[in-house]
């Protein structure tokens, strides 16, 4: 199987071509940053997705791509923070989307698309959510917004084109390949590498916000699986939540990171920031009926994963053992801050 990961040089994209490299399959990796991670696994094309281009013969903006198989389209601006105060870049998300779409359907060839739990909204209502309890009135963020217009795209090209997809739910996944503080602030690595240095940590949400942590091995097997039964025609057109199932807070996941590194955590607790969904936990049936997936890692067997590798990781990069400076981004917009649109040219 040849397949074509957009995002490739991101967490879920570089764990998911080594798995496929492993299993066998070539993969041929799109991103517009070098990966950190695996820089000679495989080729990668240097190129960003989100401008406009002309109708697809087989590449993009004159590029030719090798002949694929399979397209699944990882890239996206992944920050909610940075997409409250920069909602352009979640225009560009959608126009992302939309031209590989266009790629997909100019080699006829199957998509599989990653979306996310924002898509469901702050809504209390659900203990569990389903694929089809989504409500796009409850849109929190520019960010969840994009990916609820991508999925719009995604189905639009099924009814009206015969592209065949899958769509992922993604939920907080989190281990290997997920330390690029200094461009993502992902929370956990984040908290693991200000623990590791003794400093303070912040919580916004506290006790009360729950998520559904995915380990990034399982969200990969769900991906691979969800590979091999779209293009065996054994599974097509179908969005799919792939999270754990269980609700954790993140002062449980502050707390097991501390353990594992063995420091007692210095907590400051903090209101929730704009735009943040504060309350998740998946329903991962459908996943285990349609493609017999189901998580092996719970958080408190994931989180010494992650710890471990973030040991190793920063073992072989002292260089990164300095102080993290978060942007006046997140303190702005823990009060409300709404960043006024630019003036006219």
């Amino acid at each position: 199987m040849r397949v074509l990961v957009t995002g490739s040089s991101g967490q879920i994209g570089t764990n998911l071509a080594l798995r496929l490299i492993a299993d066998g399959h070539e993969v041929f990796g799109v991103d517009k940053r070098p990966n950190p991670w695996a820089p000679d696994a495989f080729p990668t094309l240097l190129q960003d997705l989100s401008g406009h281009y002309a109708a697809f013969r087989g590449g993009i903006n004159g590029v030719e791509y090798p002949a694929v198989d399979v397209v699944v389209h990882l890239a996206a601006h992944a920050k909610v923070h940075q997409l409250v105060r920069q909602p352009h870049r979640a225009l560009e998300n959608a126009i992302m989307t939309f031209n590989v779409l266009e790629f997909a359907r100019g080699i006829d060839a199957p998509l599989v698309f990653s979306s996310t739990r924002e898509v469901y909204g702050d809504v209390h209502r659900f203990e569990e959510y389903s694929e089809e309890a989504a409500d796009f009135a409850f849109t929190e963020s520019p960010y969840s917004a994009s990916k609820i217009a991508s999925e719009a795209f995604v189905y639009s090209f099924a009814r009206c084109y015969g592209l065949d997809y899958l769509v992922f739910r993604f939920s907080n996944v989190y281990g290997r390949y997920d330390n690029d503080l200094w461009r993502m602030e992902r929370v956990l690595p984040l908290w693991m590498h200000q623990l590791s240095r003794g400093e303070e940590i912040t919580i916004f949400g506290g006790e009360e916000k729950v998520l559904d942590f995915t380990y990034i091995d399982d969200c990969v097997d769900g991906i691979v699986r969800g590979l091999y039964a779209l293009v065996a025609g054994d599974a097509r057109n179908e969005t799919i939540n792939l999270a754990y199932g269980q609700g954790n807070t993140l002062v449980r996941a502050a707390n097991l990171i501390a353990d594992e590194l063995g420091v007692s955590p210095k907590i400051t607790i903090a209101p929730s920031l704009l735009g943040e969904v504060t309350h998740y936990v998946a329903d991962v049936r459908k996943a285990r009926d349609v493609l017999g997936w189901t998580p092996q890692t719970p958080l408190e067997e994931g989180i010494p994963h992650a710890v471990a590798w973030f040991k190793e990781w920063r073992a072989a990069h002292p260089e990164e053992d300095r102080p993290f400076e978060r942007s006046s981004a997140a303190d702005e917009l823990a009060h409300g801050f709404k960043q006024p649109a630019p003036s006219p040219s």
